[in-house]
């Protein structure tokens, strides 16, 4: 006899997030999940791999999955495509041009006639932003005037370290590794974001859902977010839990270090309608330059891309 006590409303209710399985999302999830902080806001979340971006977009779209970790831009273009995924800001941690300690290049203007490594593609938000900062403030052109090549992430920082790249667009931790291995920031694409007119840090990344879903489970998307936001609280403050996570970041000693360091500069610490102004300013920079195969038709934001907690 199973009684009175309502089952079905004491278990958690499950959250799955697709992610991919070394993305630094994970490690946020990993300490979420070791100290039951889901648990403790009463759901289950189910951490689902991917090998790439592509599959957790198409996962979220066919409803397989209830949430997944992207940009602002892939989310605006899916409203004014007329979908209704929503985001909610995860990291402000973007990407720089990076050049080693001892290298003559100073400035942005120095990267004449060198040869930059871009992982990301043509259309990396982090390069659009500073060509665009290029050509507003020193009147170049850097695919025009450089040597641009493109390739994935673990590759351009190869060959930044091998000596055959004069220079490095890359992630933000790919970054870090660098930073802790003889190489300097040149430029920042938060610090052209900046320039280009954000008042603030404004969030690369967010936690990427459905309004409709958000709208039918309010409590569960309540409790993800406060969960995810303990995690970060505490991979803020205890430098404990870096060393507990270093098998699964993969760095030790400086290396691992630096990665906590850049990642705790990286929790966002801003209002979501703040971000959101600023994001619409970039936006318009980076539809400028990227035009229609960036962002599609649209000229401006999407309303509603940044998600906004409805009042209880």
């Amino acid at each position: 006899m199973l009684g009175s006590r309502p089952i079905a409303a004491s278990a958690a209710s499950k959250v799955r997030i697709g992610v991919l399985k070394f993305g630094t999302v994970s490690w946020a999830l990993d300490t979420l999940k070791d100290r039951k902080f889901d648990a403790a806001n009463g759901i289950d979340v189910d951490v689902i791999y991917f090998a790439g971006e592509d599959a957790t977009n198409v996962a979220i779209l066919a409803g397989a999955i209830d949430m997944i970790v992207t940009d602002w831009l892939w989310v605006s273009r899916q409203r004014s495509d007329g979908g209704d995924v929503t985001m909610a800001p995860y990291s402000t941690a973007v990407g720089a041009i990076m050049v080693k300690e001892a290298s003559p290049v100073r400035t942005i203007t120095d990267l004449k006639g060198k040869k930059i490594g871009v992982a990301g593609g043509p259309l990396d938000k982090s390069w659009l932003l500073i060509q665009a900062l290029a050509r507003r403030d020193h009147g170049l052109d850097l695919p025009a005037i450089s040597d641009v090549v493109f390739g994935a992430p673990p590759l351009i920082s190869e060959k930044a370290i091998q000596g055959e790249l004069d220079a490095v667009l890359n992630f933000w931790h790919f970054c870090a590794r660098l930073e802790a291995n003889g190489f300097r920031r040149l430029l920042g694409a938060d610090d052209a974001a900046h320039a280009l007119g954000a008042a603030g840090p404004v969030s690369a990344l967010g936690y990427v859902f459905h309004d409709k879903w958000a709208i039918e489970n309010p409590d569960v998307v309540r409790g993800f977010l406060k969960a995810s936001a303990q995690a970060r609280d505490l991979l803020a403050k205890s430098d404990e839990e870096w060393l507990r996570l270093a098998p699964i970041v993969r760095a030790e000693g400086k290396e691992l270090a630096k990665l906590r360091d850049r990642y705790r500069e990286g929790i966002p610490r801003r209002p979501g309608a703040e971000e959101a102004a600023d994001a619409g300013r970039l936006y318009r920079v980076l539809a400028g330059i990227g035009g229609e195969r960036l962002v599609g038709s649209a000229p401006e934001m999407a309303p509603g891309t940044f998600w906004q907690e409805p009042p209880k």
